[in-house]
């Protein structure tokens, strides 16, 4: 990793608690985040210098924001510079913290009295935070945030730009929860910040995520907690309770690098009648490569040669890899009902429809005997996206990929809508 000291570093743009942020001289645009060897808790009231921390946060939040980049989210992550820094897209921050939560503890229960600790929210609890600190960052409702009209990076903090950090928050949660269930560590709740990028006006998110940004029950059991929480709590702040501390801290750093693998790999194999169907294969092909997943492109006819067709399925059911097997036969579909007739693994029939006979060979993969189970889609990339959100039941890298599509799609419509209502004023 190279040094920061290589970086022809600016003006100190911020200092916080536990990070410094560098204008970049050689990169418009850019800054660079230098984390501190410090830990606070309750607003700085305690305090205090945990040799390494910097390095611990600083390779946790590179972690989370590669898995949360590759999956499609927009974040203000560049890459990682250092042990001790990363860079980023320079950001105008929006002071505010939005909370998410899964499991009610902490300050939730001293504002709700009643609730009792280890209440599950379903749906997600959504809260935010103004950050202020000379008034312990007070509760906010959307009907403050839009009162105030932040206008940041000549961008103006309105009803589409709150909704886009809400739905935003909440994906984030739960691709991140997903992710930690594959240590078997519960995510209970999680604090994150958004800014708008000085170059491309975009909301993205921003700061950091790091062990001072959640709690993480291993197991779901409280008494095992690994992040700050286990800091705040501390009657006494003694060498021997920082080292525990660290030692947490250190844990979750650690973990957090086995988030970005797969525990599961799976597959797709598309068996196509013909040569001529390889365009629409490609186009499936393409589709599973935008979820992170393999796919094998084979030519046989159940009808020409069945015995080849369950020598194929023998084959990639004999290695053990989770597999889903696509049919594109045109005319008379006999892949998919032959493949579904004798195999458990799921089979998805994409017909490659023709203008001529389009209407009566849909057919032959729509009406299948008794005891077949295969479905049928249409188009090739909504073929390859079923096949992820089957493949992404066990493999949470494929799921977090769907997820983030998903939001980006609404994001997508929440702006055009934004523009159209714009134009028509």
């Amino acid at each position: 990793m190279a040094n920061a000291t290589e970086l022809k570093l600016g003006q100190k743009l911020n200092e916080g608690k536990t990070k410094q942020i560098f204008e970049l001289v050689d990169e418009p645009g850019h800054v660079l985040v230098q984390s501190k060897d410090q830990i606070t808790a309750g607003n700085a009231v305690r305090k205090d210098q945990m040799e390494g921390k910097a390095a611990i946060a600083n390779k946790t939040t590179s972690c989370v924001f590669k898995l949360l980049q590759d999956a499609g989210f927009k974040t203000a992550f560049v890459r990682q510079h250092s042990e001790t820094a990363f860079v980023a897209s320079r950001c105008e921050m929006i002071p505010i913290e939005w909370v998410c939560r899964r499991i009610a503890t902490g300050s939730f229960l001293k504002r709700n009295p009643g609730v009792k600790e280890g209440y599950r929210f379903t749906p997600l609890k959504m809260e935010m935070f103004f950050k202020d600190d000379a008034n312990n960052d007070p509760q906010w409702s959307e009907e403050q945030l839009l009162a105030a009209g932040f206008e940041l990076a000549g961008l103006t903090i309105g009803r589409c730009e709150v909704d886009i950090m809400s739905k935003s928050t909440v994906a984030i949660f739960e691709v991140l929860e997903k992710a930690w269930a594959t240590q078997d560590c519960t995510l209970v709740d999680m604090k994150i910040e958004f800014g708008v990028n000085v170059t491309t006006k975009e909301i993205v998110l921003a700061d950091v995520i790091d062990n001072d940004s959640w709690r993480l029950w291993p197991a779901g059991d409280r008494s095992q907690q690994k992040d700050k929480q286990v800091y705040r709590d501390l009657k006494e702040v003694t060498p021997e309770a920082m080292q525990m501390v660290k030692r947490n801290f250190e844990w979750v750093a650690e973990r957090v690098k086995l988030l970005l693998e797969s525990q599961v790999k799976g597959r797709v194999v598309v068996l196509m009648g013909s040569t001529s169907d390889v365009a629409h294969c490609e186009k499936i092909r393409k589709a599973c490569g935008s979820y992170g997943i393999p796919c094998h492109l084979r030519v046989n006819s159940a009808h020409k040669g069945p015995d080849e067709t369950l020598r194929i399925k023998a084959e990639y059911e004999g290695d053990g890899v989770p597999t889903i097997f696509v049919a594109v036969a045109g005319r008379s579909n006999g892949l998919g009902p032959v493949m579904s007739g004798n195999t458990a693994y799921p089979v998805i029939n994409c017909p490659p429809i023709t203008p001529d006979w389009g209407a009566q060979d849909i057919w032959s993969s729509l009406r299948m005997p008794s005891g077949l189970g295969c479905s049928t889609v249409l188009s090739p990339e909504a073929a390859a996206q079923f096949a992820a959100q089957i493949l992404g039941l066990n493999d949470h890298l494929v799921w977090v990929k769907l997820r983030a599509s998903m939001l980006n799609t609404w994001i997508s419509l929440k702006q055009a809508d934004k523009k159209l209502q714009e134009y028509s004023l």
